[in-house]
């Protein structure tokens, strides 16, 4: 069995629409166990929403290295 590591080594390797796909049915299957059918409900329209943009190319993935670039910037000005 493919642990955690190799199956996000893996999705990684996966063309950006791919990986919106994955990502958003990730999402989908965590949202399945919230207690709160209206919160549900509007997550699952907002994540809907955001996985059309991409994968219909309105919207541009970053990669991970780069939005963590940025993360560690803006994290190191505010000191």
């Amino acid at each position: 069995m493919a642990t955690k590591e190799d199956l996000l080594s893996d999705v990684l390797r996966l063309p950006p629409e791919e990986r919106a796909e994955v990502a958003h049915k990730l999402l989908l299957s965590l949202e399945a166990e919230a207690e709160d059918p209206e919160a549900q409900a509007e997550w699952s329209v907002e994540l809907e929403r955001r996985a059309r943009e991409v994968l219909d190319g309105r919207v541009k993935t970053v990669p991970w290295e780069q939005v963590e670039e940025r993360i560690s910037t803006r994290l190191g000005q505010r000191r």
